[in-house]
């Protein structure tokens, strides 16, 4: 069951899509996650990851965080012309503002009819980062990061973090190199709220139903610990 939400914030409106579960929402509030969209918008991929955390009992929210630059952004990665739209989208966001129009997502999810009231996060490749800024700049519940690019600037933000982060790393990945990795997991693998997995010869996007890295035992992996996590942390 899906359904479109509107948010306002102090620069104007944006949208979200919305999975629901199937049970009777007032009879059994669900906790609420937020998806963090790749760098294609909320595509066919965010919309379906929204669907499966929905039949797993979960309230899934996307909200639209390129509506700044133009809204209603709905690609994929299977051609040449949307990567480089995507590249453009991504080199023209701006990353505190995304934070922003999340945090603002999360307070409008916390007041749905039907939320318990406990609202998470998890975000693929630029939502990776952004997940991770998330955890250390809003009230979320609870997060996780995949892959997320540009993390290795943000690691000072972890001495915020108050609440469970989890993070799935792939340890070939082309978009965050060796020493970025090290720079990573140096300042974050002793964090006492985080938990983070590398998952050996994987590429960026390893978890991307359809993608070019696609692999269907990790991705499984990694989401199998995802909902274990969100099942633990926002029941």
């Amino acid at each position: 069951m899906s359904e479109t939400l509107s948010i306002t914030t102090p620069d104007g409106a944006f949208t979200a899509y919305v999975a629901r579960p199937q049970a009777d929402p007032a009879a059994s509030p669900a906790p609420a996650i937020v998806v963090i969209q790749e760098i294609f918008g909320v595509n066919k991929v965010m919309r379906d990851i929204c669907d499966s955390l929905a039949a797993q009992g979960f309230v899934a929210i996307c909200p639209d965080l390129f509506w700044r630059i133009e809204p209603g952004i709905d690609i994929t990665d299977q051609s040449e012309a949307e990567w480089k739209r995507a590249f453009e989208l991504f080199n023209a966001f701006d990353v505190d503002n995304g934070v922003a129009d999340i945090a603002a997502t999360i307070a409008a999810v916390r007041a749905m009819a039907g939320v318990s009231g406990k609202v998470g996060a998890v975000g693929y490749c630029l939502g990776g980062l952004l997940a991770f800024l998330t955890a250390t700049r809003t009230d979320a519940d609870a997060c996780v990061s995949y892959y997320g690019v540009g993390l290795e600037k943000h690691v000072g933000e972890a001495d915020k973090l108050a609440r469970p982060l989890l993070m799935h790393i792939a340890e070939k990945d082309q978009f965050v190199p060796p020493e970025a990795q090290a720079v990573i997991l140096t300042a974050l693998k002793d964090h006492p709220q985080i938990e983070i997995h590398t998952y050996v010869g994987r590429d960026h996007a390893f978890a991307r139903e359809g993608g070019a890295h696609y692999d269907a035992a990790d991705a499984a992996m990694a989401n199998g610990r995802s909902l274990a996590f969100f099942k633990t942390n926002l029941g």
